[in-house]
């Protein structure tokens, strides 16, 4: 199935769940700082199996493993034999898409990434982790704001127990929402400067995977310009990363703003690549 076709039934579903989504976006007990909804059985369960069962060899990731996240990334969706994971990445950045999302979050002028920056798949073994965090505030470019993540989850009978529990926080990050990976589900998180949210660390031998998409505007969410990098703490108990992650964000954002180099450009898809999605997707 074309990402085309993928696009119209989330489409659809949003549309069909539109109050309900909105409702609960807007909602003022939800506990955290973010704003945020979930959508299950977004696809036909067989077409989900076939994204997951179509999730590269773990030899191809990009792995990244120090003290702020342990996880394998890709995003060369190109380069794989069955189209569907690229075609539902594509997916979620088609105009139908960015529309229905608009309507329920009241939020207008969103436009994609078909670069990728910071986008794509991600899977996470047993023992893999991702501490809790506030997202980069911008494109690669630094000309819009990032202001929504697409999380869709396409593991099969992934329970609580297993981990790899997504995670929503207070702003003083005490507090954890805990929202499970579901197969078949997408969450959509409001991105802002004090949206935290992690993945606790997954404790089964599963294979934790996520299609990853951004939507990003011109307008600051602040009505003010800023920058930050993406910034890192620790969770409650730990009180070196605690201690650390801000002098580590700290670093990073001042040589990232003096050079303009930051550590997820080397991973977009290639000019050439994300060019020719874009037009396709535009058109």
């Amino acid at each position: 199935m074309d990402k085309n076709k993928l696009s119209e039934i989330i489409k659809n579903k949003l549309d069909e769940k539109c109050d309900e989504l909105s409702e609960q976006y807007f909602s003022a007990d939800n506990k955290t700082t973010s704003r945020y909804f979930t959508l299950d059985n977004v696809l036909p369960d067989d077409l989900c199996l076939e994204i997951y069962n179509n999730f590269p060899h773990k030899d191809i990731y990009y792995y990244r493993d120090d003290f702020r996240e342990r996880k394998l990334t890709f995003k060369k969706l190109h380069s794989l034999k069955n189209p569907i994971v690229n075609a539902i990445t594509d997916a979620f950045q088609m105009d139908n898409v960015i529309h229905a999302v608009e309507k329920i979050t009241k939020l207008k002028n969103l436009s994609n990434d078909p670069s990728l920056y910071a986008g794509g798949i991600s899977r996470m073994d047993m023992g893999h982790f991702l501490n809790p965090h506030i997202d980069n505030s911008h494109d690669a470019d630094r000309r819009r704001y990032r202001r929504f993540n697409l999380l869709f989850y396409v593991t099969p009978n992934i329970r609580v127990h297993d981990g790899g529990n997504f995670e929503l926080w207070d702003k003083e990050v005490k507090h954890p929402l805990k929202i499970e990976s579901t197969f078949n589900r997408l969450v959509v998180l409001e991105t802002t400067k004090y949206s935290y949210h992690s993945v606790d660390p997954v404790l089964s031998n599963i294979q934790r995977c996520t299609v990853s998409n951004y939507y990003f505007s011109e307008e600051s969410p602040e009505n003010h310009d800023y920058y930050h990098v993406t910034s890192f703490t620790g969770r409650p108990e730990e009180k070196f990363k605690r201690f650390y992650g801000p002098i580590n964000n700290f670093l990073r954002n001042s040589f990232v703003k003096v050079t303009g180099i930051s550590r997820n450009r080397k991973t977009v898809r290639s000019q050439e690549e994300w060019a020719i999605k874009y037009f396709f997707i535009s058109n």
